[in-house]
């Protein structure tokens, strides 16, 4: 059972901390991107998983009954894919306010030019068309990423390559942090980042995302994923079923090698599509058979525990007291160790 007591000294696992904003419910991307190993690395780390609403606000303000609802949504998505409460705490970042503090301590370590350079802050901005008219919690949303990786002291962040650089300048800000306490007050970490490359979206760009609506969810019903798979782009010079095929670029494939256990057989696949002979549709209810057989179980897990909101709620309690008490005892220590006044 979950308990809110500190981390027992017999305990000395590697510390997970991984999360998600919580915008809308989760999709392929995050199971190949991080659910898969999640659900893998509890059985052997220490696992706190971060439901991030105060985060989400940094460009849902204006909508945060939003954040608030997916706060529910990605809770039931992490139980339906296996995430187990006896072994990795769920909690709700907005009821850690040690993780408000920490950032704000952290905020005077770090320069407004280095967040501007940070690669993936800079296309996030790209992406949502800020320009200049950045929200400022959306700009320091690499210090808050840094307070919530320290609170844990977490020493493994599984995320995608994408988010290297913020693993990188959370490193940054330890070492500040470290430096100017004349000690070691908390750990490095570093980026647990899977074999399996970024899903492209069911559209062809580069990532699958919520927001850009080309993205398949976890929750999605049998309809849902046949429209998607359908609209999955291929090879657009592949006009006849007689003609040979392009592997490389393809939607389809990409999914196939996130998902197609028989890497025999996908390899004997690629060969026909590349010297002709394969239609597209074939490959597609390949792809197709494969994600009914993956999101059922998830779909149908995930319908049941949804009929229950009070159990899943005292999940994310008894997570949150656990986080709770960690991220305070580690935010003493920081205000120790820079010398803070205190009663």
């Amino acid at each position: 059972m979950l308990t809110g007591h500190p981390q027992n000294p017999a305990d000395r696992r590697p510390i997970i901390l991984t999360g998600d904003r919580t915008t809308g419910p989760l999709h392929l991307g995050h199971y190949v991107g991080s659910l898969k190993n999640r659900v893998a690395l509890q059985e052997s780390r220490e696992q706190f998983l971060l439901l991030a609403d105060a985060q989400a606000l940094t460009d849902n303000a204006h909508d945060p009954e939003k954040v608030r609802r997916n706060v529910l949504e990605v809770a039931l998505d992490y139980l339906a894919v296996g995430i187990d409460p006896q072994k990795s705490a769920i909690c709700v970042q907005s009821l850690l306010p040690a993780l408000s503090e920490l950032t704000l301590l952290y905020l005077n370590f770090v320069t407004v030019a280095r967040l501007e350079r940070n690669p993936t802050v800079k296309e996030e901005i790209r992406l949502r068309g800020f320009e200049r008219d950045i929200p400022a919690g959306f700009l320091c949303y690499p210090v808050a990423q840094a307070a919530d990786i320290t609170a844990f002291k977490a020493t493994l962040v599984p995320v995608g390559e994408d988010q290297a650089p913020m693993i990188e300048q959370s490193n940054e800000i330890v070492r500040r942090i470290n430096r100017q306490a004349g000690h070691e007050v908390l750990p490095e970490c570093r980026a647990l980042i899977p074999n399996m490359g970024r899903l492209p979206g069911v559209d062809g760009k580069a990532k699958m995302s919520k927001s850009q609506g080309n993205a398949i969810a976890l929750s999605a019903a049998p309809e849902e994923i046949s429209a998607a798979v359908r609209q999955m782009y291929t090879d657009p010079d592949h006009l006849r079923a007689s003609d040979p095929g392009m592997v490389e670029g393809n939607v389809v494939f990409a999914y196939l090698d996130a998902f197609d256990e028989d890497r025999s057989g996908l390899e004997d696949l690629k060969a026909h599509y590349r010297r002709g002979g394969l239609g597209d549709m074939v490959v597609k209810r390949r792809l197709e058979d494969i994600l009914q057989n993956l999101l059922r179980p998830i779909r149908e897990r995930r319908a049941q525990l949804a009929k229950d909101p009070g159990y899943v709620l005292s999940i994310l309690k008894a997570g949150t007291e656990k986080a709770r008490a960690r991220t305070e005892t580690t935010l003493a220590e920081v205000r120790a160790a820079l010398g803070l006044f205190q009663f």
